[in-house]
């Protein structure tokens, strides 16, 4: 492509020659014929400008007898909105500590707190046992190991395809990620908060041969949480499902396709 054509121009290869008129108006210049359609446009352009202020003037009057528009008519910020608050920076391994002493400290902690307890990351023993003692209260450390340790037994393990050890089978890929939709602060106070993180849940094994799928979930995942000094820790954990939404028409994907996007696309950081 020339320079000619990505101005929009069209070469012909023939030369342009203006030839004098004759000139009825005594040699004064002559106003390039393009000008007078400018001309017409600015008219046409203040024409409408006026009409669109008289109806501008119009509308506001029935707000009231100021002229100026309804207040209840504004636009107003979301409570849920995401605000400028500069996330944390620090992190304890690979999990983000360091939370602000704040609501949305507590908020930021419970989001990425239910990330790494919902994660691929529990199913190893001492992968489990690091996380719980990187997220939770001293206090709480013991009674939050037994529970997930638990959960987390060789017969679930089974269930969902994984070999007694926890190890992933030759040719699939494991999935369990948490994707927090939102967070909700039902009780704060300077030393303990309960938060509601509402989550969307990848679980289940992506392989030619798994019998358990990647599927999709909700859930609302509550934390008390406790003010350390320092951080925002766990001390009690409990989670119920939904509020789930329709799903849409969106084509199943391949397990191949699952299992590659899984490796590819690294999680985030939650914070308000």
């Amino acid at each position: 492509m020339s320079p000619g054509d990505e101005q929009g121009y069209t070469e012909t290869g023939h030369t342009r020659t203006r030839l004098p008129d004759p000139d009825p108006y005594g040699g004064a210049p002559r106003r390039p014929h393009r000008s007078s359609s400018r001309s017409l446009v600015t008219v046409v352009g203040v024409v409408v400008l006026l009409i669109a202020a008289i109806a501008f003037a119009n509308r506001g009057g029935e707000g009231g007898g100021d002229g100026a528009p309804a207040k209840d008519n504004e636009p107003k910020s979301a409570p849920t909105a995401a605000t400028g608050t500069r996330p944390v920076t620090t992190k304890t391994g690979t999990i983000p500590t360091g939370y602000p002493h704040t609501e949305q400290g507590a908020q930021s902690a419970a989001a990425n707190y239910a990330v790494v307890l919902w994660s691929d990351g529990m199913i190893d023993t001492a992968s489990r046992h690091r996380i719980i003692e990187t997220v939770a209260d001293p206090s709480a450390v013991s009674r939050l190991q037994s529970v997930f340790d638990a959960n987390y037994s060789s017969d679930f393990l089974k269930n969902i395809g994984l070999n007694p050890d926890g190890s992933v089978p030759k040719d699939a890929t494991f999935v369990d990620r948490t994707l927090p939709a939102g967070t909700k602060t039902t009780s704060y106070g300077s030393e303990t908060a309960t938060v509601d993180v509402w989550c969307n849940t990848l679980f289940g094994m992506a392989g030619e041969s798994s019998n358990n799928p990647v599927t999709s979930g909700w859930s609302t995942v509550t934390f008390k949480l406790k003010w350390n000094g320092s951080d925002w820790k766990v001390l009690e954990t409990s989670q119920r499902t939904g509020p789930t939404p329709i799903t849409g028409d969106n084509p199943v994907s391949g397990a191949d396709e699952i299992g590659k996007a899984v490796k590819e696309f690294g999680g985030f950081t939650y914070a308000r």
